[in-house]
């Protein structure tokens, strides 16, 4: 779903980006509003409420997926969507520069070389354009920082949809009331099917979110990790065979150098995690062969 997202936005033409996002962020409140008076989960509010740091997470984390929202129905309306789709390509790898920029985390060697390669992509990319990749940047970059940031708020998919669309309620709102004054609302100009389907923006947003929350408690994570590339994958390949945006040879030399960046990262997730898999059986081994020595004292005290 996320993966075909680029097709959906053009449909809610001639409603501009911020008209389409304000929209976005006004009904995404009613859909999770919805559902949580459906399975009845209101003690993290309450929790939430009580918890001023974690509320400013919170705001920070609206506002940046305001701007990566913002950025990618303008991006994908605008013509880019190859560029868009390689902003979550070189997400993961942003996330790693994170870590160990704000956090103080260790690369393994493998993680080193494939944050190389995507530094090195970055460069080929902005001779290939003439310009930095701006869009993609800027798009990993607030992902990235939207991640750090609900890491530390620890909010469950639902609630936090739910808290950060609470935030950007009232300005979305008050931007949608002032297009209607100034008569420039599509959503009342448009037709009832212009209206529905920017009424379905919230459906858009949280049906995908679900489905990820559902998968994650189910799905191994290296298996969710990898899944995860699919979104990227088809946004690449509606920018090329349904869109026809332009591919020079610059450009497929620095999508290259992403994919073999993240051919490396995902190889060694892999084999950390079946390294630790290993590891861990050992112990469990070891552990159910050692002697019991609570057992051996009552046996002990049997025999006597």
């Amino acid at each position: 779903m996320w993966g075909l997202v680029p097709l959906f936005w053009p449909l809610l033409k001639p409603a501009g980006a911020a008209e389409i996002l304000a929209h976005r962020m006004v009904w995404s409140l009613v859909v999770v509003g919805v559902a949580l008076l459906f399975v009845r989960k209101w003690d993290w509010l309450r929790e939430l409420v009580r918890q001023p740091k974690r509320l400013g997470l919170v705001t920070i984390a609206a506002a940046v997926i305001t701007v990566n929202w913002g950025l990618y129905i303008w991006s994908v309306n605008a013509g880019h969507v190859v560029e868009a789709s390689l902003g979550y390509f070189i997400n993961p790898l942003v996330s790693i520069a994170l870590g160990v920029l704000l956090l103080g985390e260790r690369l393994r060697p493998a993680q080193w070389a494939a944050v190389g390669v995507g530094v090195l992509a970055v460069l080929v990319l902005a001779i290939g354009y003439g310009r930095p990749p701006w869009i993609s940047l800027t798009l990993a970059f607030s992902f990235g920082t939207y991640g750090l940031v609900k890491k530390k708020v620890d909010l469950g998919g639902v609630e936090s949809l739910a808290a950060e669309t609470a935030v950007q309620f009232l300005p979305a709102f008050g931007y949608l009331v002032w297009l209607a004054a100034r008569g420039e609302l599509s959503f009342a100009q448009e037709g009832f099917g212009h209206a529905a389907l920017l009424a379905s923006t919230g459906l858009v947003t949280a049906i995908p979110l679900v489905c990820f929350g559902a998968a994650a408690i189910r799905v191994p994570l290296s298996t969710l990790g990898l899944l995860q590339y699919l979104a990227p994958v088809f946004q690449f390949m509606l920018g090329i065979f349904y869109f026809h945006e332009e591919m020079p040879g610059e450009r497929w030399a620095g999508f290259g150098l992403v994919w073999l960046a993240l051919v490396v990262l995902t190889w060694d997730a892999l084999r950390t995690a079946r390294s630790g898999r290993i590891r861990l059986a050992r112990a469990t081994a070891a552990a159910a062969a050692a002697p019991d020595p609570a057992g051996a004292e009552v046996q002990r005290e049997s025999a006597v």
